[in-house]
């Protein structure tokens, strides 16, 4: 049995990044590629969420999957609708979230607004990964030749619970993303391919950004991809470490904390509708991860 036939699931979003929420906590198989994308073609998605028993306290553990099948170890936009869905049948304003990438706090900021604890990112070549040794990734060696608009060069590479690649343009939206984002995600280079972020700064506590998302494409929002730019941004002294990151779906508060290092993200979510999978749709999907 599909471990998300007739399954209910929520559908929600944060800044216009497409979330969907199974809740498998009463016991379910891992869910396998093949059926993460079955269930993307019946709800379209960028993120999966699917809710898993809790360990050692946890509200729950958390499995995130593109829509491509393919798993992902950090979700910004994700972790904020589960932590509102949660919070409203616990009534608990701060929750505990397991995932790959390890443990991560939520809590209710104001009204709809949550903030997710996305933890401390990590800079060495070895932990983005990287296929080649680069002692300094604040702007490794890379090029890539556009053919309508400048070329990009020299980016922030940054583990943020995925890997992030960020180039620094003048105009975010002067390139065709569409395009340039499967090629360089796929880059030799990034042996776990990488999320792609085209990022400005117009001012020391602002930046602009459009993401290709790692096998997701083209997102309004990419919440990983946020504090990656700003944690890039910081690093090159191009920002400070509070700024807003303007993303195509909206603003997200950005804060790269000194005590810790950990980075918080804070934003809005918003609740779409409800359904439920398809049996019939998944009928030939696999059922193991």
């Amino acid at each position: 049995m599909s471990a998300l036939a007739n399954r209910d699931f929520v559908k929600m979003n944060g800044l216009g990044n497409e979330i969907v929420i199974v809740d498998l906590r009463q016991g379910a198989s891992p869910i396998a590629a093949d059926e993460a994308r079955a269930a993307a073609r019946q709800e379209p998605y960028d993120q999966l969420m699917a809710l898993y028993p809790g360990r050692d306290g946890s509200d729950a553990s958390i499995r995130i999957y593109n829509s491509d099948g393919s798993e992902a170890g950090a979700c910004g936009n994700g972790m904020r609708c589960v932590a509102s869905l949660i919070s409203a049948e616990t009534g608990r304003t701060t929750l505990n979230f397991e995932t790959s990438a390890g443990p991560v706090s939520c809590w209710r900021a104001a009204g709809l607004l949550f903030t997710v604890d996305m933890g401390a990112p990590r800079f060495r070549w070895d932990e983005i990964p990287l296929a080649v040794a680069m002692p300094d990734t604040r702007a490794i060696d890379l090029q890539f030749a556009s053919p309508d608009a400048p070329a990009l060069s020299s980016p922030s590479v940054v583990n943020m619970g995925n890997p992030h690649a960020i180039f620094w343009v003048d105009d975010p939206h002067a390139y065709d993303l569409r395009q340039i984002g499967p090629r360089l995600e796929h880059h030799k280079l990034f042996p776990e391919r990488a999320n792609i972020t085209l990022a400005a700064t117009p001012s020391r506590d602002h930046v602009v950004i459009r993401t290709w998302e790692r096998g997701a494409g083209l997102t309004k929002a990419c919440g990983s991809a946020a504090c990656a730019a700003a944690v890039a941004a910081a690093r090159l002294s191009r920002t400070g470490r509070k700024v807003t990151v303007t993303l195509p779906g909206g603003d997200l508060a950005i804060e790269w904390r000194e005590s810790d290092d950990h980075v918080l993200t804070t934003g809005p979510v918003e609740y779409e509708h409800r359904g439920r999978f398809d049996a019939a749709l998944l009928a030939g999907a696999g059922v193991t991860a």
